[in-house]
């Protein structure tokens, strides 16, 4: 049962700031998230701030810069004609995460927000996770590990990071703008999600009082040539076994520069920097030779008993993610 809680709407950011200093608080926007949180235990707080009333919803490009609100709709960036355009990876990694309803009331900073989607971590009873009661240990490590991460992983915690949104954000090197008592910073979006240590019941790099107010991507070249990969068990909405966001640049034929990350392998989204640095110089048709540069990223995967298939899927992907955003 849920636990009954005060509602308190604003309309500005240090309005919600201040209301956050109230214990037991929480912000709501779209709320497709926070309300499964509600009715899973996972949260229960005793006051919700509604923050839809902030004016945070703008989708704009400035100086070499999009920037896009954390209230803005995910069906809204994705049908807005200059992330569609020169942002494609943005517009196919929304559209890929949710069912339109969700995707008409999902916010992106929301989406940023997500928790992982571990079976034991989201079940609706009493299991051990150190997640959700810190000491109690990890199911996952011990159960089914099929959808659990190959990268960054400890025993304390095997879980993945759900959004695709924050893969292809992580291969555009974009940063998530928040802001807190002591003003704004960025964070790396590659960096805002953490990956577990000994108390892993921490999701994220945000401090205690702080929000997120905007995502910024940079406006490069290689964002136009890019594209987002989703694996999953059915075309409809489901979460990714294995995902990759691509981009590219090209001399003709040749890679000058890429960019590459994964989603369903880690808790964060995983950027394979080492085959970025193999990709350069190399023909995007010669596939064999991409395939052993993606490798180069994989010395330091950890698969678990169930999940092993998730190397080559990854890699894979990562190829395919490349030459579709070649294309």
């Amino acid at each position: 049962m849920m636990r009954t809680f005060d509602y308190q709407r604003v309309f500005t950011v240090e309005d919600a700031l201040a209301a956050l200093r109230h214990p037991e608080s929480a912000f709501i926007a779209g709320g497709t998230e926070l309300v499964n949180w509600l009715k899973e235990g996972i949260e229960s707080p005793a006051r919700l701030i509604d923050i839809t009333g902030l004016p945070l919803d703008g989708i704009t490009v400035e100086d070499g810069v999009l920037r896009i609100g954390a209230l803005a709709r995910m069906s809204d960036v994705a049908a807005h004609p200059v992330v569609a355009d020169r942002f494609p990876v943005l517009a196919q990694s929304l559209l890929r995460a949710a069912s339109p309803q969700l995707r008409n009331m999902a916010t992106i900073g929301g989406n940023l927000m997500q928790r992982t989607r571990c079976p034991y971590f989201r079940a609706d009873y009493a299991l051990p996770c150190n997640k959700r009661v810190p000491g109690s240990g990890c199911a996952a490590h011990t159960g089914d590990t099929g959808s659990a991460a190959i990268f960054g992983w400890i025993p304390e915690c095997v879980a993945t990071q759900p959004s695709d949104l924050a893969v292809a954000l992580a291969a555009l090197d974009a940063t998530v703008v928040v802001h807190g008592a002591d003003g704004a910073r960025e964070i790396r979006a590659t960096e805002f999600h953490r990956l577990p240590d000994p108390d892993p019941a921490a999701h994220n790099e945000l401090r205690p009082g702080e929000l997120i107010t905007s995502v910024e991507v940079p406006d490069g070249l290689d964002a136009r040539r890019s594209h987002y990969l989703k694996v999953r068990e059915r075309v409809s909405y489901e979460f990714a076994v294995v995902s990759a966001a691509a981009a590219v640049c090209l001399d003709g034929t040749l890679i000058t520069e890429a960019r590459l990350a994964l989603g369903g392998v880690a808790h964060r989204p995983w950027r394979l920097w080492a085959a970025e640095e193999a990709l350069a110089g190399l023909d995007i048709h010669d596939e064999s030779a991409l395939r052993a540069a993606v490798e180069w990223s994989f010395g330091d995967a950890r698969p678990l008993p169930d999940n092993e298939y998730k190397v080559v899927l990854a890699q894979r992907a990562a190829v395919r993610a490349l030459q579709e955003a070649a294309a």
